[in-house]
């Protein structure tokens, strides 16, 4: 498993020393239009690896897979979202460790606020460039659980994993191939399943 082109460049000065030695292995982040492509059980992998990566360095870190890549059968967009639930006063010392690790803050409009962020890079796995996004959330927040119950409900009911895939579908097959669009449209399908 390989990034994608070299390092990064103007790194922060570190504030964690233990850090001064990791380096980056995430190659950088691109757009691409959304799509609704067949799961591809890969993204476990890659979700397993950065997860190895943050626990060799921050080993009382949790990293879960969540969103389609993280339920197989499930079509998506392919981007293999993880999460990190912090608690109070890990938020620095995880943003920092991603950043060394060559992940970036967002590009395009509306990104997450810092208080909630979310980074996000690529790796090459098996002749794919798969698409990460790590949500870095507090663990106080209602998201967690939010993420939480809704991959486990799409890994427990085939039946609301067919009507979701279903619904990403007929997203995409409306003409929609902006991403936040997508995930506006698609996310009004999630309100409902959480209540």
């Amino acid at each position: 498993m390989r990034g994608g082109s070299g390092g990064r460049q103007g790194q922060p000065k570190t504030r964690f020393p233990v850090f001064d030695k990791v380096q980056p292995v995430v190659g950088p982040y691109f757009n691409r239009p959304a799509a609704c492509r067949e799961h591809d059980p890969r993204a476990a992998n890659v979700a397993r690896f950065v997860a190895g990566l943050v626990r060799e360095h921050l080993p009382h870190v949790r990293v879960e897979h969540v969103g389609s890549t993280s339920v197989p059968g499930c079509a998506g967009k392919g981007n293999v979202d993880l999460m990190i639930a912090v608690a109070d006063g890990e938020m620095a010392a995880v943003k920092e460790l991603l950043d060394r690790l060559g992940f970036q803050g967002q590009i395009g409009r509306d990104p997450f606020p810092e208080t909630r962020p979310m980074r996000a890079g690529s790796l090459v796995h098996g002749g794919e460039t798969f698409l990460i996004h790590v949500h870095v959330i507090p663990a106080s927040s209602p998201e967690v659980d939010e993420m939480r119950f809704f991959r486990n409900c799409l890994r427990a009911n085939a039946e609301l994993l067919r009507a979701y895939v279903a619904r990403k579908r007929e997203i995409i097959a409306s003409g929609v191939t902006d991403s936040l669009e997508y995930c506006r449209i698609k996310g009004e399908f999630i309100k409902e399943v959480l209540g």
